[in-house]
């Protein structure tokens, strides 16, 4: 008989209904023990609903879930009793100590202070947090603030950890601080980490598999890898001073490529062997007297297979977000 634990997320048709809103229509998906998860999706595509659901804070209006074997509906205490969730939004008390906070969590879970105090010292050398214990929380860095709620979350030692965007609002620097710290947690402990973010980056970084949710349902699931070689081709970028150039350039090129897509004042043509074609683009460009700004070269990027099945980038509350106008277009050659 294995004694292996049971880290496994299943989601069986899963459905949130708000009167006679569906937030959440149908979802059904599994995540393997120790795996990084990643989900992601527009806003109001029903992420967080899901989430609110997996973490026990809402009830499904249909569909069944467990967290590591265990029913989120019937059995929301041993859910709770062997998953961590780190929030976006934590309220800390900015005067307390890092190790004042950890104990009193600790606590809550049951340990004597004597063990709670322990297991906050453990806690605070694996966030790398050691030196900082005895500073008061409101002196943190925003990359400090997020490894103590990573610290928080994982408290009483869970199977299951549910981090909520861990890096929106970061610098690049922290930013790679937490996916170092999320990639350790995960190598070193085994705990499976449910993921929702708002960079594609993070996501292809990160996940061993991710799924996107759109108009609550799961609009495409994969590995990062697997996802981007769905779209098989290398694009073209060509970027132009104004849209009216980005559509007059779209139906010169249409019938060229195998499809294309339209960000701002940037088309993407995807074809095989893109790079062969690029003198042939460059000529039909500027035979019919448009100005290119630049021109690149990419394979697929998630951000790619984000916009074909949603038809939308996803947007970052600390990005320039995209002009009106930014559409999503399949063209077929003829």
């Amino acid at each position: 008989m294995s004694n292996q634990v049971n880290r496994e997320i299943v989601v069986e048709n899963l459905i949130k209904r708000y009167g006679d809103f569906a937030a959440v229509k149908g979802v059904s998906f599994k995540v393997e023990s120790g795996e990084i998860f990643g989900f992601l999706g527009p806003n109001g595509a029903g992420k967080s609903t899901t989430v609110s659901m997996l973490t026990t804070l809402s009830l499904p209006t249909e569909g069944r879930a467990t967290v590591g074997g265990y029913d989120v509906v019937s059995q929301a205490a041993e859910v709770r009793r062997i998953a961590g969730v780190a929030l976006q939004e934590v309220g800390i008390d900015p005067l307390m100590k890092a190790m004042e906070l950890l104990t009193i969590q600790c606590q809550t879970f049951g340990m004597s202070r004597k063990q709670a105090q322990g297991r906050a010292h453990e806690l605070l050398d694996l966030v790398k947090l050691s030196a900082f214990m005895d500073r008061r929380v409101g002196k943190y860095s925003g990359g400090m603030r997020r490894r103590l709620d990573l610290a928080l979350a994982l408290a009483h030692e869970p199977e299951v950890l549910f981090l909520d965007e861990p890096t929106t609002g970061l610098d690049p620097a922290s930013r790679r601080d937490i996916w170092e710290e999320v990639r350790r947690l995960n190598t070193r402990l085994g705990i499976t980490i449910f993921l929702t973010t708002q960079y594609l980056e993070e996501a292809d970084l990160l996940a061993n598999r991710i799924a996107i949710i759109n108009n609550g349902v799961i609009a495409a699931e994969g590995t990062p890898q697997a996802l981007k070689a769905q779209l098989g081709s290398e694009s073209i970028n060509l970027t132009f001073g104004d849209a009216d150039s980005v559509t007059r350039a779209e139906a010169e090129l249409a019938e060229m490529v195998e499809r294309t897509q339209v960000d701002h004042h940037t088309l993407r043509l995807y074809l095989s062997h893109a790079a062969n074609a690029v003198p042939a683009v460059v000529n039909r460009v500027q035979s019919v007297g448009l100005v290119l700004q630049s021109l690149t070269l990419t394979q697929p990027t998630l951000d790619d297979v984000f916009l074909k099945v949603t038809g939308e980038r996803l947007e970052t509350k600390d990005a320039p977000q995209p002009a009106k106008g930014s559409r999503s277009r399949m063209a077929r050659a003829s």
